[in-house]
């Protein structure tokens, strides 16, 4: 990840923050004043990114750490604010129009958590090597698909057991989360996603939709999308093997097309005996 592309990813950051304020505000008016005063600020941080990405490199990355400081500071109350804000309004609210509105709220400010969180771990990554964690894979795994169970939407069927391993950690559950949402995606909303763990590989299979030869050759392309239709940026999969080649894991995807997809992780070169 470029610095060019993390302060960018700033102002999207700053953007999401501003239309979930916005959209708040129409539940509480008090709160319009405040949406505002975050557009303002919006424009203001906008125009000191860009400001600063004119200047020379050396003094380009003293003033952008210093700014991403600032800016990651701010963020964080705001984010804590909504949630809290979010709850209770929940437990005093009735009304069924409400509701939506709020848990629309409450969706984009989860949304935003993440990008920060993520923000969060690549400015990490630019700045400094990311410590290496010993954890167990079988607990990481059951917290992911936990979440994913959220959206009510594939069966998933697990068969895992103690494994632990040494790794970033946070760069994992990114990785994971690309490969099941992947799963998912591309699949019905009836099918069984199965996440089983032999010996040191971690196989995710799918029945979906499936990947011919052809397409499969280019699958770890960035912005490369075999089925264009379906949503994405296209860069799911070219991150989760960058990932895979910094922390020493073999991944392996095999799939037919029309029958499913399954990806392999090996651990073997990480695992803590």
């Amino acid at each position: 990840m470029t610095k060019e592309l993390i302060y960018a990813s700033l102002v999207y950051l700053l953007t999401i923050f501003t239309i979930v304020i916005t959209l708040y505000s129409f539940l509480d008016f008090t709160l319009l004043n405040f949406s505002i005063i975050s557009i303002v600020s919006l424009l203001g941080w906008s125009y000191m990114i860009g400001t600063i990405l004119s200047r020379p490199k050396r003094e380009i990355e003293q003033n952008l750490l210093s700014l991403t400081q600032n800016i990651i500071h701010e963020l964080n109350i705001p984010i804590a604010t909504i949630n809290a804000n979010t709850s209770m309004l929940k437990k005093s609210t009735t009304d069924d129009k409400s509701l939506k509105r709020i848990q629309r709220i409450e969706d984009a400010s989860i949304r935003l958590q993440k990008l920060y969180d993520e923000l969060i771990y690549g400015i990490n990554k630019e700045i400094r090597v990311v410590p290496k964690e010993t954890f167990d894979i079988e607990n990481l795994i059951r917290d992911r698909v936990e979440i994913f169970e959220e959206q009510n939407r594939n069966i998933f069927n697990l068969n895992l057991y103690n494994y632990n391993i040494k790794a970033d950690k946070i760069g994992l559950e990114q990785a994971l989360d690309n490969i099941i949402s992947n799963a998912m995606k591309y699949s019905s909303k009836e099918s069984i996603i199965s996440i089983s763990l032999d010996k040191d590989i971690l196989t995710i299979a799918d029945n979906g939709i499936g990947i011919s030869d052809t397409e499969l050759l280019r699958i770890y392309e960035r912005y490369y999308q075999a089925d264009n239709q379906k949503y994405g940026d296209g860069i799911g999969l070219a991150l989760v093997k960058s990932y895979c080649d910094e922390a020493d894991i073999d991944i392996r995807i095999e799939s037919i097309k029309d029958v499913g997809t399954s990806v392999y992780l090996d651990f073997r070169k990480l695992m803590i005996k």
